[in-house]
């Protein structure tokens, strides 16, 4: 049913962690299934330096987020703005189509930082989901 990649990816996920100093925090869910994404990044001009993220969810919902993150470390907003949900699951040898939720809410989650990061830039002024996060526990996800 599972890649390798995926299998490795689940009971060995990268970038696990919390970035005290992030840029920003943004949180992801997926109502249908109740899985979670917390991501927090850490940015250089328009390149990601860093990337944690902290998960509840299924075997699928970890991997994705492990190779999300692997696939956006180091990359300029342009380019991980092309990662998408299809990209993610290539990544991973495939995914069952079931589990393809998985790799959009990792892929949402990349967006919707990179979004709020470059409104912060602009000096908009607006309560985002790294406001709401900072009031978060982190160790529940």
């Amino acid at each position: 049913m599972y890649s390798a990649k995926v299998i490795d990816h689940f009971q060995n996920p990268r970038n696990i962690g919390v970035i005290e100093d992030a840029n920003v925090v943004v949180r992801v869910g997926e109502p249908g299934c109740g899985d979670a994404l917390l991501i927090f990044l850490k940015m250089e001009g328009e390149q990601i330096m860093d990337i944690k993220y902290k998960i509840y969810g299924c075997g699928a919902a970890i991997a994705t987020s492990s190779i999300a993150s692997e696939m956006a470390m180091g990359k300029t907003f342009d380019e991980v703005l092309q990662i998408t949900e299809t990209s993610i699951a290539e990544a991973l040898d495939g995914l069952p189509a079931e589990k393809m939720h998985c790799s959009n809410m990792a892929a949402r989650a990349l967006h919707t930082a990179i979004h709020h990061y470059q409104t912060q830039l602009a000096g908009a002024n607006s309560v985002t989901e790294f406001d709401r996060a900072q009031e978060m526990n982190y160790d529940r996800l």
